[in-house]
């Protein structure tokens, strides 16, 4: 499929040149754009989505080199705040940022109105540039910020099945929310899910009554906070291969036609255009 996308990995640069910050949850070992590359190969994903890691803060250095090394068939998601200008803002489009994450579940942050206006704040910065703001927050938050989300100045991409646990209501109330058309969501990482064993219902039932509004993610390389690792102690990544990822997408997407338009059309609309 010439368009197939991985719409969820990470680049880790070498410490030296790449610092994280001190505050940081989890401390991920460095993982390169050309390994990067081969995981695209093993996968037979044509582009990708580089997302800014949660260990880089707002610093997108690594972000903007490692699109620059895959030669047009990536872009990015970055982590900016209000301190940004417009014009720093406007070189991260350049350099193919396409959104900004605003990521409240690795800090543990469940305050509903501080959420609303982060999300307020953030979209107000890029939705002139045709970006979206992808969201990464424990299910309640989203299900407190829903009746908002869709209202936003720009689209919203929700990340790991929205952290949902399963049940028939909690299906019905997601998938009103993706018919809006402004708020999309990601297959992906299953592991993050309270119960992984979930993913499989979840894709079900949302490309049945969705499909227009999903994208398939890796999660690639898979990080972690190892049991018993501070947070700056390194981490290994989770063994998960590209076999398993084959076998993820062949039960999620099982019809030529939803993989089309879940791994090609849907991320093209979002991402290239």
């Amino acid at each position: 499929m010439d368009l197939a996308c991985d719409c969820h990995t990470h680049v880790i640069g070498a410490a030296a040149s790449y610092p994280m910050v001190a505050d940081r949850h989890y401390t991920p070992g460095p993982v390169s754009a050309a390994q990067l590359r081969r995981h695209l190969e093993q996968t037979g994903m044509a582009r990708v989505v580089i997302v800014q890691p949660s260990v880089y803060g707002t610093d997108n250095r690594c972000l903007l080199d490692a699109l620059a090394d895959m030669d047009g068939r990536a872009r990015g998601i970055a982590v900016i705040d209000d301190g940004f200008t417009s014009a720093q803002v406007r070189a991260l489009h350049d350099g193919g940022v396409r959104g900004v994450r605003v990521n409240l579940e690795s800090a543990g942050l469940h305050d509903i109105g501080a959420a609303e206006r982060a999300l307020a704040a953030v979209a107000a910065q890029v939705a002139d540039l045709g970006w979206h703001v992808q969201l990464y927050a424990a299910h309640g938050v989203i299900a407190a910020l829903a009746p908002r989300l869709a209202a936003l100045p720009c689209p919203v991409v929700l990340d790991h099945f929205a952290m949902a646990p399963w049940s028939p209501e909690a299906a019905a109330a997601l998938a009103g929310l993706l018919r809006s058309g402004r708020v999309h969501l990601k297959l992906s990482a299953p592991y993050r899910l309270a119960a992984p064993e979930d993913a499989a219902r979840w894709a079900q039932a949302l490309c049945r009554e969705v499909p227009s509004a999903l994208l398939w993610g890796s999660d690639w390389p898979h990080t972690a906070r190892a049991p018993g690792k501070a947070a700056h102690e390194v981490s290994p990544y989770r063994p998960i291969g590209p076999g398993r990822l084959l076998d993820d997408l062949a039960r999620w997407l099982p019809t030529p036609e939803l993989r089309q338009a879940v791994l090609a059309d849907n991320p093209d609309r979002l991402y290239w255009r």
